[in-house]
């Protein structure tokens, strides 16, 4: 009953250090969360963000129903969630560049 206890230098725990140490680098950008304050509760900026995102997609949208464009808009179920995102990120590098 000779059995091999399992060491720090056996592959498996090797691979388990690797990722605990890469897993501790990506998790470090999450010490400061952009907040913005807003009646004494705190809220992400990405949630402003795509908030943004949606308002100027309608507004788009119904800027092009008014000048007769909307056909710019097909398909909209690929149409309107890019523009979305568009918008929002456009909005996160022009007001949240830290």
């Amino acid at each position: 009953m000779n059995r091999q206890i399992p060491t720090a230098e056996s592959k498996y725990s090797r691979r388990a250090i690797g990722l605990a140490m890469i897993a501790a680098v990506a998790m470090s950008g999450c010490a400061n969360s952009p907040s913005i304050g807003v009646l004494g509760a705190y809220f992400p900026d990405w949630l402003f963000c795509i908030i943004a995102g949606v308002v100027l997609t309608v507004v788009v949208y119904l800027i092009l129903q008014r000048v007769q464009r909307g056909q710019w808009l097909k398909p909209a179920a690929v149409v309107c969630p890019t523009l979305v995102t568009l918008f929002s990120l456009a909005v996160w590098l022009i007001l949240f560049q830290h």
